[in-house]
């Protein structure tokens, strides 16, 4: 970054692909939340339901990994502040915001990255277009993780349930 007047000649604009809704379309449930918004009859339905969730999270987090492969290339990786994968204990990943020595992490370090004046101009829309796409893809990612995780709960409730149903019945 030292040389900055040569970087930003080469430099060409919109470096980030940005993803589109054509991105989605290969994801079952990426239109609506159709799938949730239905009488459930038993455990077997949400165990579906989850597996359906958990596919959606997997193919989000596909499509992180191929913008963080874009984030990742030149001229993005002489930057001191990058896009890194990081997956949690819960088993599933986000894009995170982290310095070159790996010393901190956040999206305090894009804000001032953004605003540095050694940040070359021509980066500033891509590094926003890289922002905004890690914030909608981790919030996605989230959702659908969370919302198969509930419903992994909520069919061993069920079967909780019926197992005490059933057991009520045989013994009347």
């Amino acid at each position: 970054m030292n040389d900055r007047a040569s970087w930003d000649e080469d430099v060409a604009p919109q470096r980030v692909r940005p993803l589109e809704q054509a991105d989605f379309v290969h994801l079952k449930h990426a239109p609506s939340l159709k799938g949730l918004l239905k009488p459930f009859k038993g455990k077997g339905e949400w165990e579906v339901w989850a597996s359906e969730c958990e596919a959606l999270s997997e193919g989000l987090i596909a499509l992180a990994k191929r913008l963080l492969t874009q984030a990742t290339a030149y001229p993005f990786n002489l930057l001191p502040v990058m896009l890194a994968q990081q997956t949690t204990g819960a088993g599933t990943t986000f894009l995170r915001w982290r310095n070159a020595d790996r010393s901190a992490m956040g999206v305090a370090l894009w804000e001032r990255l953004l605003e540095a004046p050694t940040t070359p101009i021509a980066l500033v829309p891509d590094l926003y277009a890289l922002e905004v796409a890690r914030i909608a893809l981790n919030l996605q990612v989230s959702l659908t993780h969370n919302m198969a995780r509930q419903a992994r709960e909520c069919a061993g409730k069920l079967a909780r349930a019926e197992i005490l149903y059933r057991r009520r019945i045989r013994s009347a």
